[in-house]
């Protein structure tokens, strides 16, 4: 059902006027989709997460990509595969539904426009998450949500 209500929408990050990766977001993890080159071999190509780092790259080369992550990532989940020519990263958030405008850190970061509408759409997953059986489809969001955290009922838990 959360897909009915808020597909996942794939970004991409161009730079030089060539694609660098696609990447979209959950309230979990945010994936990235990165093209590998024809014709080198599998085990060649690596992927390094750290924290808050990531690399990507060929063995014997400069990484391709070498930058500090938007926010910081459990790195006992996070992983990556290789799969029909596509290097997929999956980087699992550190702090649940936190709203990231890139993976990137001030790389191809969302306009303002588009990280509202991504922020809306965790939202809309989160309240199904948290309220199954419901139906949120027709939900309208006016500001942010509070955090579940330390805020229930009007009561603020610090």
């Amino acid at each position: 059902m959360a897909e009915k209500l808020a597909p996942e929408k794939r970004h991409s990050f161009f730079h030089g006027g060539k694609k660098v990766f696609e990447w979209d977001q959950n309230l979990d993890e945010v994936n990235m989709y990165i093209d590998l080159p024809p014709d080198v071999p599998k085990k060649l190509f690596f992927c390094k997460i750290i924290s808050q780092h990531i690399e990507v790259g060929i063995r014997g080369n400069p990484p391709y990509l070498n930058h500090d992550l938007a926010a910081p990532v459990k790195t006992d989940s996070s992983f990556w595969t290789l799969e029909d020519g596509t290097m997929h990263v999956t980087l699992t958030k550190r702090e649940k539904g936190n709203t990231w405008s890139s993976p990137i850190l001030g790389q191809g970061t969302l306009d303002p426009y588009s990280a509202d509408l991504e922020q809306k759409r965790l939202m809309l997953q989160r309240f199904q998450e948290e309220n199954p059986g419901f139906d949120f489809s027709q939900a309208q969001f006016s500001g942010s949500c509070p955090d579940p955290k330390t805020f229930m009922g009007g009561i603020r838990f610090d």
